[in-house]
């Protein structure tokens, strides 16, 4: 697919393979930069909120590493910074990333022939003219039973510990035993393709 080309620049404030992966197939050349923040301070009782507030404090870590003076006086165009963050809820309750092994062989366990749900947010922010515009999507999974090999194989290679929820759909060992996804699978892979394309347009 050939790139766009656009009168803005994009940094995706990210570490994750799964965004830079969906932000690349929608066609973007992108600078990637992480916000190390300690995201156990945040709290907010509503996962909406919660992804949110998130996706705000990245952006505001990021901004204040970058000289934003730079991205103002260079007229020719916009440098936008897309951040985003996500959680599983399950039951009702909201599950970050994985404290530990036992925690997200407890979290897979929980799924087989379950379903939980992932809630998203995309945040944009103009550097340039510092207008900020976010929002958030959910969808939900559904599996059939998930064997404890592939549980077993999924702990060990450890890219679970690493996502919210202990929770990868796009795994070639889970793809078969999703049983439904009610939503984009975009979205369940923590960047909804739709959402971002709108808020890009938005924040320009």
């Amino acid at each position: 697919m050939a790139t766009k080309t656009k009168p803005f620049k994009i940094i995706l404030g990210s570490s994750s393979l799964a965004r830079r992966q969906i932000l690349a197939e929608m066609g973007y050349e992108f600078k990637v930069m992480t916000a190390d923040i300690d995201e156990k301070s945040i709290r907010k009782e509503k996962p909406e909120e919660l992804v949110m507030a998130l996706a705000e404090a990245k952006a505001d870590a990021i901004t204040s590493r970058l000289q934003t003076s730079e991205y103002k006086e260079n007229d020719a165009e916009a440098t936008l910074l897309i951040t985003a963050d996500q959680v599983v809820v399950y039951e009702g309750k909201i599950r970050e990333k994985p404290s530990s092994k036992e925690e997200a062989r407890q979290f897979i366990k929980d799924y087989s022939g379950g379903h939980a749900a992932t809630v998203g947010s995309v945040l944009v922010t103009n550097l340039k003219t510092g207008t900020r515009k976010g929002g958030w999507d959910k969808a939900e999974i559904y599996f059939h039973e998930i064997p404890d090999e592939v549980m077993d194989n999924l702990i060990e290679e450890g890219i679970v510990l690493n996502v919210a929820g202990g929770l990868v759909v796009e795994h070639p060992l889970i793809i078969p035993l999703v049983e439904a996804v009610v939503g984009t699978r975009d979205s369940v892979m923590g960047l909804p393709k739709a959402l971002t394309e709108n808020l890009l347009q938005e924040a320009l």
